[in-house]
């Protein structure tokens, strides 16, 4: 079985994810006229892409996750959409938001994933927030309705005080076939941004790094803005 598959049971239920992020892109000139009105405009959109894309709140970086025993973590590309590691969780609150993500690996079988949303204003961020840490705490339940082989157990680790809150929880999973995983998820919020924080490896309760992860999620959220 792969890493990728071993480090985290919830890719078993994961269909293929489709990013669904925003693409931002200039105005082109068709015609290849070189006027002062098209440079002017063209001027502004690079501005406003410019300036919307620099409005994105910041992610973590590889040294901010909880330190690994044996190996160094790496940091992907931010990138559009939804990861697959926690797209099962809260695949039912996903639609209609533009939302970013990175992704996070050691040498060995650790991973973990920064998954961030910008809403339009403070009220609909707090809304999103509230419906993510609900799923997250119905995800044991959803894992055992979609597959009788696998047993989960959801601990609550509880609130983090940081920027509009955030908080943690711990996901075991255990398949009849001997499989267990651990994974620490997280739910912040500052403004209008929303973000979640996963971190998972072979494991259960005993071998999650919670306090380190808190740190993580409180970093996490005051890099934000």
């Amino acid at each position: 079985m792969s890493k990728r598959t071993r480090a985290a049971s919830l890719t078993t239920f994961v269909a293929t994810s489709v990013a669904f992020g925003a693409v931002l892109a200039g105005p082109a000139d068709a015609t290849g006229k070189d006027t002062s009105a098209s440079k002017h405009a063209s001027t502004n959109a690079s501005a406003k892409v410019k300036a919307k894309t620099s409005a994105w709140p910041k992610f973590l970086s590889a040294s901010q996750l909880p330190p690994h025993p044996t190996s160094a973590w790496t940091a992907g590309k931010v990138t559009d959409g939804v990861p697959d590691e926690v797209r099962f969780c809260i695949e039912e609150t996903l639609p209609g938001y533009d939302s970013r993500y990175r992704d996070f690996r050691t040498d060995l079988e650790t991973n973990a994933q920064q998954l961030t949303f910008v809403v339009g204003t403070s009220a609909k961020a707090k809304a999103l927030a509230t419906r993510l840490n609900k799923d997250i705490r119905a995800c044991a339940t959803r894992i055992e309705q979609s597959d009788p082989e696998t047993e989960a157990a959801l601990k609550d680790y509880g609130k983090l005080s940081v920027e509009e809150g955030a908080h943690a929880y711990g996901l075991h999973t255990e398949t009849s076939w001997g499989a267990t995983d651990i994974n620490l998820y997280s739910v912040g919020r500052d403004g209008r941004a929303v973000t979640l924080v996963r971190w998972g490896q072979m494991g259960d309760f005993s071998d999650a790094p919670v306090k380190a992860f808190k740190k993580t999620t409180t970093t996490a959220v005051n890099k934000l803005y």
